[in-house]
């Protein structure tokens, strides 16, 4: 509180990107787990990724360790952008009081969630083009092969306009907003249960990320088909006129990933979701407090 929105901004900004330079590895094992066995059935694709921990000694053996970064620059951008722009909405929520109705945290942060993976989705479509670049003999999703984050943003718009920077915002944004929701319903809830079973004494940051970590099961289940689908979306082949060659849009997705995959191929990657949004959370979270009181 005591925070004008503007200052939330930049706040929230700086907050994202700090906790993202810690999470980003987790980021880019997961978007491989995603993309591997793409629109194929379970058991007949070859599987360079299995599990967190291998698929992290897979990335650093064909990229080097530097390759657990792949993607930081658009990473930072997109966290940048985002956050700043959702804690800043989230904050204007509470400052008009809407938060305090029944059911208004929710709603404040599904909808800042969405205003910020809007602003943020042209960062977030280079990220996921730059994290799956490998070389071809671990190779999984379609393979963009941009030099540079700044080329990548040039040749995109080159190609497909200021549209194709947008390429995969629909499901970039039920994504962001059904995470941002389900986080902030349960996280409060989460660190105060690990308090009352006195796991950690209260205040402590133990308590916040074991808070962190409980909630993030939630936040994981609710959000990773939603992050599959994102992934795919954004990383998918188009056409020249922009139109995606695997996927017609969200629903689309979702059905042809279901339909060919099974609905488990809705969840690859959750291992590394719910690893990765314990830690982003309480840092980002623990990062902005500290922030604000400075």
């Amino acid at each position: 509180g005591g925070v004008p929105p503007a200052t939330d901004l930049v706040l929230g900004a700086v907050a994202g990107c700090l906790a993202c330079v810690l999470t980003n590895p987790l980021e880019v094992v997961k978007t491989r787990l995603q993309l591997q066995g793409e629109l194929q059935p379970p058991g007949t694709y070859p599987r360079p990724y299995r599990g967190v921990l291998r698929a992290v000694g897979a990335v650093c053996r064909a990229d080097g360790l530097r390759g657990l970064q792949k993607g930081l620059a658009a990473g930072l951008l997109y966290q940048g952008l985002m956050n700043g722009v959702r804690f800043y909405c989230y904050s204007r929520a509470e400052d008009a009081g809407w938060t305090g109705y029944p059911g208004g945290t929710v709603a404040a942060g599904a909808v800042a969630g969405a205003v910020g993976a809007f602003v943020g989705s042209p960062a977030y479509l280079v990220k996921t083009h730059l994290q799956a670049q490998t070389l071809a003999a671990v190779a999984v999703g379609h393979q963009h092969n941009h030099e540079s984050i700044s080329r990548a943003f040039e040749n995109i718009y080159k190609q497909h306009g200021v549209a194709g920077l947008w390429r995969g915002v629909t499901g970039a944004v039920p994504r962001v907003a059904v995470g941002s929701a389900a986080q902030l319903a349960t996280f409060a809830s989460a660190k105060d249960w690990v308090c009352e079973h006195q796991w950690f004494g209260e205040g402590s940051w133990a308590a916040v990320l074991a808070g962190g970590m409980v909630s993030g099961v939630a936040v994981a289940v609710t959000m990773t088909p939603f992050d599959v689908v994102s992934t795919r979306l954004y990383n998918q082949p188009v056409d020249t006129d922009g139109t995606g060659k695997l996927y017609r849009g969200f629903l689309d997705c979702i059905l042809q990933i279901s339909s060919k995959e099974g609905l488990l191929g809705l969840y690859k990657g959750i291992g590394a979701v719910y690893l990765r949004l314990g830690p982003h959370t309480v840092l980002s979270l623990f990062f902005w407090d500290e922030l604000r009181k400075m």
